[in-house]
């Protein structure tokens, strides 16, 4: 396989917007988290401790999925310094490292969706039986 200087180039774009979607994504869930805990604060409501359980393990997801993107940012321009000096097995290696903790990255950011997934189909099954309970009182 043939790697230029451009090859690794190619993926700034792609691993910048990743890394914007990320921290949106951890920003959206630190106000969730704030929010929660100042509603626990006043009512003292045992439900949402499962909610703030949930939310740490996404945090935490979120932390690595954030780590393993930059890690591959920065073994992808050490790809580039690498075939700019011309140690192409070197470069092959690393761009290769660079691509897998991108699709670790990846990964990490399916099963952190999917956990939020789970929490909101909760959150709606509260919601309806809510619904229905009122319904009933009518």
């Amino acid at each position: 396989m043939e790697l230029s200087l451009t090859t690794p180039a190619l993926l700034f774009p792609a691993i910048s917007l990743l890394l914007l979607a990320y921290t949106n994504r951890f920003l959206a869930l630190a106000n969730l988290i704030r929010s929660l805990k100042s509603q626990y604060a006043q009512n003292r409501n045992p439900n949402l401790l499962g909610q703030i359980s949930n939310l740490r393990k996404r945090i935490i997801l979120v932390r690595n999925m954030q780590a393993c993107a930059i890690m591959g940012f920065l073994i992808c321009v050490l790809s580039m310094w690498l075939l700019y000096n011309e140690e192409m097995l070197i470069a092959k290696y690393a761009f290769g490292a660079s691509l897998l903790l991108l699709m670790i990255s990846l990964v990490l950011s399916f099963w952190e969706t999917q956990i939020s997934v789970h929490a909101l189909e909760i959150e709606l099954s509260d919601l309806e039986e809510i619904i229905l309970g009122d319904k009933a009182k009518k």
